[in-house]
C-alpha cells in the first residue's frame, strides 16, 4: 500500500454519542498494523485512543463545502435507503438514533479549507479502492494479491528510499539547507521578484521538507500551496508552517510521494528543490518531472525552469597526487608478516572511482567551459535514466589534464525576473560545492591542442549514477591526422561514494603554468544574477547515506 496520508488540523464527533462534541485532531489514512486493512484514525493530541474506521465497509457523505459524514457497519438496508437518510439528518427531519439503525458509526469531520476537503475525499475514495482490491498478501482462489508498487517503489531500493527519506527527516540536515544562504536567499528572491507568477495562484511545492519555499510561495500571494513530503519531516513543516498562521492558512501539507498522492486541483506552478551533486544525484528530478505531468496545469511554470551542467578539463597536480598516495598503504610488504601489495591496484582503482567534491580554484580549469542544458518544463521522466554528453575542448596552455570538472546552475524563469542560481568555481560557495571526476592516469596536452570525450551518466537504483568519463587528446602539429587519437584515458566513478575534500590546502599551482585569466574561465553565458548582500554558504553537502563523511563548518 501507499504511504499514510495525513491531515493534521481537523475537527470531529462521534454523532451517535448521547452528548457529542468536537474535538481537534488529525485525520491519518493508513494501513492497520496488525492485519494491513486500510483504515481511517482519528486522533486527539496527546490521546492514545482514537476512532478507527474500517474502510473496507465505510462510507463518507458529503455535508457541505469542508465537512463529510464517515459511517461503517453497514445493516441490510435497500440501496439508496442510506442516502436519503443521511440528507433527511443534515435537513432535520431525522434524528442520531434514526441514524444508529443503518450503521453502527458515523463521525463528523470537519477540515479548515475546501481545497483541504477535497484532498480528504480524494485520500478517503483512493485508499477505499485499494481495500476493494485486495489487500497485500491476502489468499485467493488463484494465488495471492502483491503489494502495489508506486514507480518510485519499481525504481528505487527500498533500502535507499529508508535511508533517504530518514536523513530529509531530520531538522539538522534540513538546517544544513536553510543555512546555504546563496541557496536559500536566491529561492527567496526569484519567489519574491516574481509575484505576478504566485499571487492569486493554486502551488504544489515537491519535496516541501520544513516547507520553507511554501512559506515563500504564501508570501509572495499564493491563493493555496500543496506541501508535498513523503519523510517524517512533515510534522517539523506542520509545526512551522502553524507556527506562520498569516501564511499557513493557505497551505496544506500531505504526507507522501508525488508519485502517488492525488491533490484535489490543477497547479499553477511547481516550485521544489530537487538538485543534488552534479545536479541529478538523488535522482529526485525524476520526482519533479512526474509532478510536472501529474499536477500542473497546461501552460504552467516551473520553479526552477531549466538546469545546466557545466564541464571543463582541469589540472591539479596536488590532488593528483594526493589520491594517488592513498593507496601506499597497500604497497607494504611486511605488514605484522604480510604482503598486501597484491591488493595494491584494486586500491589505487577504487580511491580513483570516487569523485571529488569541494570548492576549487577557477584558475586550475585549462579551457573554457561547455554545458548540457536539462529543460524540466518539456524532458521526459526517461530523459534522466542516461544523459549522454559529447565532450570537445581546446587547451590553453601545454599541461598534464587531470580530469574533468564539473558544476551546475539552475534557472528561475520568472515573468517578472530571470534568476539564476550558480554552483561554479569562484562563485559564492553553496553546499553543494563543484566535483571532479579525476582520471587514474593523466592526459599531456599542449597549448592549442583539442580534447574529446564523453561524459555518460546511467541511473541505477541507490538513488545515484554510475559515471562514465573518456578524454582523449587528439593528434596535434603539423602533418598531424585531423582525426587521430594521440592518447586516451577512461574513468568508472560512483556518485553516489564521493570523496569530500573540503578541509584540504589550497591546490597546489606550478609557477611557470600559464594559466588562463579567471574571468575567461567562468562558466559561459552562467547569467548569475546574484542577490546583494548574500553570504557565501557555511554548510557542507552531506551524502544521505556515507557514513564517512565529517561535517565541516
Amino acid at each position: 500500500m501507499a504511504s499514510a496520508d495525513m491531515f493534521p488540523n481537523v475537527s470531529f464527533s462521534d454523532v451517535n454519542a448521547a452528548a457529542s462534541q468536537e474535538a481537534a485532531g488529525k485525520a491519518v489514512f493508513g494501513p492497520d498494523p496488525a492485519s494491513g486493512a486500510a483504515r481511517l484514525s482519528l486522533v486527539r493530541p496527546g490521546a492514545e485512543q482514537a476512532f478507527q474506521i474500517d474502510l473496507s465497509d465505510a462510507q463518507i457523505f458529503k455535508l457541505g463545502p469542508m465537512e463529510w459524514l464517515c459511517v461503517s457497519g453497514e445493516t441490510e438496508a435497500k440501496a439508496g435507503v442510506e442516502e436519503r437518510m443521511l440528507e433527511a439528518w443534515k435537513a432535520g427531519y431525522c434524528r442520531v438514533d434514526d441514524i444508529e439503525k443503518l450503521f453502527s458509526r458515523a463521525i463528523k469531520v470537519v477540515l479548515r479549507t475546501e481545497a483541504e476537503s477535497k484532498a480528504f475525499s480524494l485520500a478517503f475514495q483512493r485508499w477505499k479502492q485499494q481495500t476493494i482490491s485486495g489487500k497485500a498478501g491476502e489468499s485467493l482462489e488463484n494465488g495471492s494479491i502483491v503489494a502495489c508498487k508506486s514507480k518510485f517503489d519499481t525504481k528505487i531500493e527500498a533500502s535507499s528510499a529508508q535511508m533517504y527519506f530518514h536523513y530529509y527527516g531530520q531538522l539538522l540536515h534540513q538546517q544544513n539547507m536553510l543555512q546555504d544562504f546563496v541557496r536559500t536567499g536566491t529561492y527567496y528572491a526569484a519567489v519574491m521578484e516574481n509575484r505576478a507568477d504566485f499571487e492569486g495562484k493554486v502551488v504544489v511545492d515537491v519535496g516541501a521538507g520544513s516547507g520553507i519555499l511554501s512559506l515563500f510561495a504564501a508570501q509572495a500571494g499564493a491563493k493555496h500551496v500543496y506541501a508535498v513530503e513523503a519523510s517524517e519531516m512533515v510534522e517539523h513543516a506542520q509545526r512551522l508552517i502553524s507556527g506562520n498562521p498569516s501564511f499557513g492558512q493557505r497551505i496544506t501539507i500531505i504526507k507522501g510521494k508525488v508519485e502517488e498522492v492525488e491533490l484535489p486541483e490543477k497547479a499553477d506552478i511547481l516550485i521544489s528543490e530537487p538538485m543534488g551533486t552534479l545536479l541529478v544525484n538523488e535522482r529526485m528530478l525524476e520526482s519533479y518531472v512526474i509532478a510536472r505531468d501529474r499536477f500542473l496545469a497546461p501552460d504552467g511554470k516551473m520553479f526552477p525552469t531549466t538546469g545546466r551542467i557545466h564541464m571543463a578539463p582541469f589540472s591539479d597536480e596536488y590532488l593528483y597526487v594526493e589520491m594517488a598516495n592513498k593507496s601506499l598503504f597497500w604497497q607494504q610488504h611486511n605488514f605484522f608478516g604480510v604482503d598486501l601489495t597484491p591488493l595494491h591496484g584494486s586500491a589505487f582503482d577504487g580511491y580513483f572511482s570516487q569523485p571529488v567534491v569541494d570548492a576549487f580554484d577557477p584558475r586550475l580549469l585549462i579551457s573554457q567551459s561547455t554545458y548540457h542544458t536539462l529543460d524540466f518544463t518539456s524532458m521526459k521522466e526517461e530523459d534522466l535514466y542516461e544523459i549522454d554528453i559529447p565532450l570537445s575542448f581546446v587547451s590553453s596552455v601545454g599541461t598534464r589534464v587531470h580530469g574533468l570538472a564539473c558544476w551546475f546552475d539552475v534557472l528561475f524563469n520568472g515573468s517578472t525576473v530571470q534568476r539564476w542560481l550558480t554552483t561554479a568555481p569562484g562563485s559564492p560557495t553553496t553546499h553543494w560545492y563543484q566535483l571532479r571526476c579525476v582520471l587514474a592516469q593523466p592526459l599531456y596536452v599542449m597549448a592549442g591542442q583539442e580534447i574529446t570525450g564523453r561524459l555518460h551518466l546511467v541511473a541505477h537504483s541507490a538513488q545515484s549514477y554510475t559515471i562514465y568519463l573518456t578524454m582523449s587528446a587528439k593528434m596535434w602539429g603539423v602533418g598531424a591526422d585531423p582525426g587521430g587519437i594521440l592518447q586516451t584515458s577512461t574513468a568508472k566513478l560512483e556518485l553516489k561514494e564521493p570523496y569530500y575534500r573540503l578541509s584540504q590546502p589550497q591546490a597546489y599551482m606550478p609557477q611557470d603554468q600559464q594559466q588562463l585569466p579567471l574571468s575567461s574561465l567562468q562558466a559561459q553565458g552562467s547569467g548569475q544574477q546574484m542577490q546583494d548582500g548574500l553570504s557565501p554558504g557555511i554548510t557542507v553537502d552531506q551524502e544521505r547515506d556515507s557514513a564517512a563523511f565529517t561535517r565541516q563548518v
